[in-house]
């Protein structure tokens, strides 16, 4: 199909300046379009996987790859459990917490927020909250001192600065017939806390809802001497669901273990489909352009029937006058398609640098650090992607080029020489 003599006069029409300016333009609109479209969606793509990988740090900045809870009959010997369960494999840290759910308090503020207990020695092995601290430190929170650690959006809308006095108020169970109302086993317990310490994870999750508090602390509100389970830490973090499973059935149904992917599946599944949709959108922009390819190789067939028509006198075949147009709409196409794959590399592998002269020609400062965490344009090629992208765009440029083909082969050449 793709014989010599096909390939010479498909090329030949590809360079030819005897055509109309009109159908010029469309094949360079064509040409152009599919350009932008791939450059356009190999760049956003990677600034996506650029910022997913940024929250996906900050998110787990501060929590654990995975999370092992159990009774507190199960929990109360933690550290024989935490002993077997670095032996595991993959494992790097382990450390205990207790979560408390409660209301944070000073003069006329109270804010909702996830109370932490955690052992200052151990936490380290499991997030990385000393490089967040923008005051105090971890090894400040020591048992009985009633010591706390706020995040910063937390710490701004209590008005709090270190040293300073809040009240927690912290839901409690209690033993029944201790004069609670009939049906209910809680009580609060009111509780004041000096602030020793401010972090910025950059998670409003984080930032806004997190206190950290000693793990004894949390112990002695909630009556037990069992912390609520242990934090794990991998050393591959996309390896943990599958470590974390494999782990959860080694130890049987006493424990639960659930990991990163699970506590967070909501969001990941939202920036997921968020980005199928806007590769889903942005296809069309490269479908459109590689259809535009019909009405340029349409027009190209209705004027070449004579020369169509001639080329059927002396023997060429149908599938050879196919050949000829295809060939011509898919180097269109494909130039189009590996120039943009070109573009939109050099785009993403550059999307910092290109966005900081933008700032600095414009004056403007598009990512102004006092409103956005993410203060630069992060990026991440992956190569599997960028495959795809070019493979569909490919594809649609030699798929849109099977129409005109077969109208030029169907061309009679009796009828086409007929008046010449």
């Amino acid at each position: 199909m793709f014989h010599p003599l096909p390939l010479y006069i498909g090329l030949r029409y590809v360079r030819s300046r005897s055509r109309g300016f009109f159908v010029s333009f469309i094949s360079w609109i064509s040409m152009l379009g599919i350009c932008v479209g791939v450059a356009a969606l190999i760049a956003i793509i990677s600034v996506m996987n650029g910022l997913e990988r940024e929250n996906r740090t900050r998110l787990l900045s501060l929590a654990a790859h995975a999370t092992l809870t159990g009774t507190p009959e199960r929990m109360k010997d933690w550290g024989n459990l935490a002993k077997q369960v670095v032996r595991a494999p993959g494992i790097v840290g382990v450390a205990p917490f207790t979560d408390l759910q409660g209301m944070l308090g000073r003069g006329q503020q109270l804010r909702p927020a996830l109370i932490r207990g955690v052992e200052p020695e151990l936490e380290p092995d499991v997030s990385e909250i000393g490089t967040h601290m923008r005051a105090g430190t971890l090894s400040e929170l020591e048992p009985g001192k009633q010591r706390i650690i706020l995040g910063i959006g937390l710490a701004y809308s209590l008005e709090a600065r270190v040293g300073d006095e809040i009240t927690a108020v912290i839901p409690t169970k209690v033993a029944a017939g201790e004069g609670v109302v009939t049906g209910i086993d809680l009580q609060p317990r009111i509780l004041n806390f000096t602030v020793s310490g401010v972090f910025e994870a950059g998670v409003q999750e984080n930032d806004n809802f997190l206190a950290l508090i000693d793990l004894r602390d949390a112990e002695a509100v909630v009556g037990s001497s069992a912390p609520s389970g242990l934090r794990l830490k991998y050393a591959d973090i996309f390896a943990a669901p599958r470590l974390a499973g494999e782990l959860g059935r080694s130890l049987g149904k006493e424990f639960l273990v659930s990991d990163w992917s699970k506590e967070n599946a909501t969001y990941f599944r939202a920036v997921r489909i968020e980005r199928t949709m806007i590769a889903l959108i942005l296809m069309l922009v490269i479908a459109v352009a590689a259809f535009n390819t019909v009405s340029a190789l349409v027009m190209v067939v209705n004027e070449k029937r004579t020369d169509i028509a001639i080329l059927r006198t002396y023997g060429i075949t149908p599938r050879a006058v196919i050949a000829v147009f295809m060939i011509q709409g898919v180097v269109i196409g494909w130039a189009g398609a590996l120039v943009g794959c070109a573009l939109g590399l050099v785009l993403a592998f550059n999307a910092g640098p290109i966005v900081a002269f933008v700032e600095q020609l414009t004056g403007s400062n598009m990512f102004d650090p006092t409103v956005f965490y993410i203060t630069e344009i992060p990026s991440e090629v992956h190569v599997a992607q960028v495959l795809v992208i070019a493979g569909t765009a490919l594809f649609l440029t030699v798929l849109a080029t099977i129409y005109p083909a077969r109208r030029a082969a169907a061309t009679e050449p009796a009828e086409a020489l007929r008046y010449e």
